[in-house]
This record gives C-alpha cells, sequence and structure tokens, in this order.
C-alpha cells in the first residue's frame, strides 16, 4: 500500500469530524391518513411519500426502511471515499431483506451489495468505510434490531 493511500486511511477519523453535525438533533414530520389504508407522510424539509399497505398508490414503510439503511449507507460510503481521495464514479446498491413469516414482521436479515466504479478505490478503503458506516455513523443501521444479520459486500467495476 502506498504511503499516501496509508495517511488518508489512517487520517480519515479526524476528517470526519463535523459529518453529521448538521443533522437536526429532532425529527418532525407529518402523516396524513388519505383513505382506505393509504397514507401521506411529509417531512419538516417538504418531502413527501405515500404508504399503501395495498402496495398500489405508494411504498410500505418497511420497504423504505430497507431503502433508509441502504441510503444511509450509500452517503457515508460515497462521503468517506471522497475524504480518502477516491474519485467515485459510480455508485448504486442492491439491496434485499428476509422478513419473519409472521407479526411482527420484522426484517431478520438484510443483505446489501455495492456496485462502484471510480478511481483510487481500493478494497482496504472499501473495508474501511463500511467499518465506520456500520459501526459507528450509520444512524438508520443503529436504529434496527441488534439481531438483524446485514451483510454488506462490493463489486469494484
Amino acid at each position: 500500500m502506498a504511503n499516501s493511500e496509508k495517511g488518508a486511511i489512517e487520517g480519515l477519523e479526524e476528517s470526519l469530524k463535523g459529518y453529521k453535525e448538521k443533522i437536526p438533533p429532532v425529527n418532525k414530520g407529518m402523516l396524513t391518513w388519505e383513505k382506505e389504508l393509504i397514507f401521506h407522510g411529509r417531512t419538516q424539509r417538504g418531502e413527501e411519500i405515500d404508504y399503501d399497505a395495498s402496495f398500489q398508490w405508494g411504498c410500505s414503510p418497511t420497504e423504505t426502511l430497507l431503502m433508509s439503511v441502504a441510503g444511509c449507507l450509500a452517503i457515508d460510503m460515497v462521503s468517506f471515499l471522497q475524504k480518502m481521495r477516491a474519485a467515485v464514479t459510480k455508485f448504486k446498491i442492491d439491496y434485499s431483506g428476509e422478513r419473519n413469516p409472521t407479526p411482527p414482521q420484522y426484517y431478520k436479515s438484510m443483505e446489501m451489495v455495492i456496485h462502484i466504479c471510480g478511481e483510487n478505490i481500493t478494497q482496504k478503503k472499501m473495508e474501511r468505510a463500511i467499518s465506520l458506516s456500520q459501526e459507528k455513523y450509520c444512524s438508520v443501521y443503529h436504529s434496527l434490531r441488534k439481531d438483524i444479520d446485514v451483510k454488506i459486500s462490493y463489486v469494484i467495476e
């Protein structure tokens, strides 16, 4: 490993100070019943989403939970890799989750496969970025049940 790569990885923890300081300590929003089992949600910033138990007009809450885990991981990963001097040109996560068959139908396991392309992306940087996200920074991941088996892998293209 080149000294510049080693130095970038070692200095990453220091450079992450302030990374999530812009996140409000309290999140607010509202969820309004539209009809049947369809609800319209709106965040404090005005972002909107529809929830639908019949899957005709919107997402299910568990679908967006799974996507939120992937979204949190993605934001962390790209940010960390950029701070490690990697130039990310393509990033995609394929995700899946297996749910408990009976109520409560929580996720028993989740699998995330990262597909990434760019310059100066190494196995060591990928593993460090995944580790930082899972162990410390991903708020969504740390809000989940502790017994969920989460597997994250990657393909550097």
